[in-house]
């Protein structure tokens, strides 16, 4: 009897400590992930900018959002004078930089006696120095803009702004000063920072100019991205997304082939999953790495696996992959436990679930969801075999087959040859591209579902650098090659020629002033899903360098 019960707690004590276990997926694996993304930490570079000349706001209906920089003076206007009687400038670096700025006050005249305070307004287009900020507008927090009061108590030295900065042009006012003391601001530059070095692909010497010039405005956005995660924008957020690391390494390897940073994120991710196992959307890393909790995006997790396979074809790192499978096969668990049985994917079946595609007000994303889940499966089990892991997930091809299925049967309008989505049978560009990037349509009707709904006024088109990405995406899976290098043309092409030295979060060229947060100057003007232009320029030569 004393045997028994001894057995009996034995084997509670072994189901409890398994409970426990079960309550951290990845308990026995953060450790060692943690220190990996560590170990692979980039170096960051150094490059020290001085600005180039000064300018003055211009307004300009035909400008982007209706301001343009010209030409002032030269630096010299600036430092050869009292900035008393300056009192307002705008300095111009001459390009993006994301890093920290550093000037230097000298005495002119008798000794100082008071403080001095200078306002330091810092922009990446001239819009956001010529637009009120307050009474703040935006829905994000004011504190992300990059204005900086500064006082100085003692002068004749170096002052740097401890936030670092990104962007281009800088505003300078002075707020007060002592009235007998006079001085000059000098020596003034900008410290720049990127885990990028150089660029490992060429253009082929015949490619048309605006091509060129895309490519190289996609490279900058890129570099300014990396840093010691692939961040999605240097002025907001500041923090690794998961829907941008699948673009951004997409573009780095194509560019500079800094494979470890892109094995960094993929460790980190997966290091600060949640308990359940299910990935964070994003994650910050000060003061030290951590998940923003609240933050679960299921669309962008299964956008992970995708990221490990293209990492694992581009770096040949069969030791991450194996190593962070667990990952892949718990994101694919998650997102097939919202199948109907019908197969359709039901977003609300488990308790509402956030799906991101777009930042387009109105977009049903049930039918894209669907879509984007065939293609994760596919790819995930394209993954499962290079491993030779298959055995453990062999039932992955039939639900891709039977989503696909499923979505001719339910989604699709046969007459018109194009998706619908959601219970107000929405027409969408995404609906489409998403079906046309998993492979449920064949070329013929993939080129009819496109093509009938970019010519509808009243259906829903794209409204971000990340939406356009995967219509350049479906074009080019579906053979529509020449239009896909127009639309290139014609959406990042109408930045560059707008301006842009980076690409832009938000661009729509109905709309400038369109923005997911209410207020367009905290839009991010230098943005990571944005750079992709670069991967298609480099990965389809025969199409976009022609």
């Amino acid at each position: 009897m004393k045997i028994m019960r001894k057995l009996i707690v034995s084997m509670a004590l072994l189901c409890l400590a398994c409970v426990i276990n079960a309550q951290d997926y990845y308990k026995t694996h953060r450790e060692s992930w943690l220190k990996k993304a560590e170990e692979a930490k980039p170096e960051l570079f150094q490059t020290t900018y001085s600005p180039q000349y000064l300018v003055k706001s211009v307004a300009d209906p035909i400008a982007f959002q209706g301001w343009k920089m010209e030409r002032f003076d030269d630096m010299s206007y600036l430092y050869d004078q009292s900035f008393k009687k300056v009192k307002e400038v705008i300095v111009d670096f001459g390009k993006h930089m994301t890093g920290f700025y550093t000037f230097h006050l000298k005495t002119t005249d008798k000794a100082q006696d008071a403080p001095i305070r200078i306002k330091f307004t810092f922009a990446e287009v001239p819009a956001e120095l010529n637009t009120s900020l307050d009474p703040w507008k935006g829905t994000l927090s004011r504190a992300w803009m990059q204005d900086e009061i500064i006082t100085v108590s003692q002068i004749d030295q170096d002052i740097t702004i401890p936030r670092r900065i990104s962007g281009r042009y800088m505003k300078i006012e002075l707020l007060a000063a002592p009235p007998d003391f006079d001085f000059a601001l000098t020596n003034m530059y900008f410290t720049a920072y990127s885990s990028a070095k150089e660029v490992k692909t060429t253009l082929q010497d015949n490619v048309p100019q605006d091509i060129r010039e895309i490519n190289d405005v996609a490279i900058e956005t890129l570099r300014e991205c990396m840093q010691t995660v692939y961040e999605d924008g240097p002025k907001r957020d500041m923090r690794l997304w998961i829907g941008d690391l699948y673009l951004e390494s997409l573009a780095n390897m194509y560019s500079f082939q800094n494979h470890e940073l892109t094995k960094r994120c993929l460790y980190l991710l997966a290091g600060l999953a949640a308990e359940d196992g299910n990935l964070h959307a994003n994650i910050f890393e000060k003061p030290e790495p951590h998940p923003q909790y609240s933050s679960y995006c299921l669309s962008y997790n299964l956008l992970y696996n995708v990221t490990l396979l293209e990492y694992l074809k581009a770096s040949g790192d069969m030791e991450t992959a194996k190593d962070l499978w667990p990952v892949v096969k718990r994101q694919v668990e998650d997102a097939m436990s919202y199948l109907d049985e019908n197969n359709i994917f039901n977003q609300n079946k488990k308790g509402y679930v956030w799906l991101f595609f777009d930042w387009r007000d109105g977009l049903d994303v049930s039918t894209p969801m669907q879509g984007l889940m065939i293609f994760a499966l596919d790819k995930s089990y394209e993954l499962a075999k290079i491993l030779n892991k298959e055995d453990e997930v062999r039932d992955w091809p039939l639900v891709s087959k039977n989503m696909a299925k499923a979505a001719r049967k339910e989604l699709y309008d046969k007459n018109r040859g194009i998706f619908l989505s959601g219970s107000n049978n929405q027409i969408s560009s995404m609906s489409q591209i998403w079906m046309i990037i998993s492979g449920v349509l064949n070329q013929k009707e993939s080129q009819k579902a496109l093509k009938t709904t970019l010519s509808m006024d009243d259906a829903v088109y794209p409204g971000t650098p990340y939406a356009y990405h995967y219509l350049i995406e479906a074009m080019v899976a579906c053979g529509m090659n020449e239009e896909a290098k127009e639309y290139m043309r014609s959406y990042w092409g109408a930045m560059v020629k707008k301006g842009a030295d980076t690409f832009w979060e938000q661009w729509d060229p109905e709309n400038e002033f369109l923005s997911p947060y209410n207020f367009f100057p905290v839009n991010s003007y230098c943005h990571a899903w944005s750079c992709t232009p670069v991967y298609f320029i480099h990965k389809y030569p025969e199409v976009f360098q022609k």
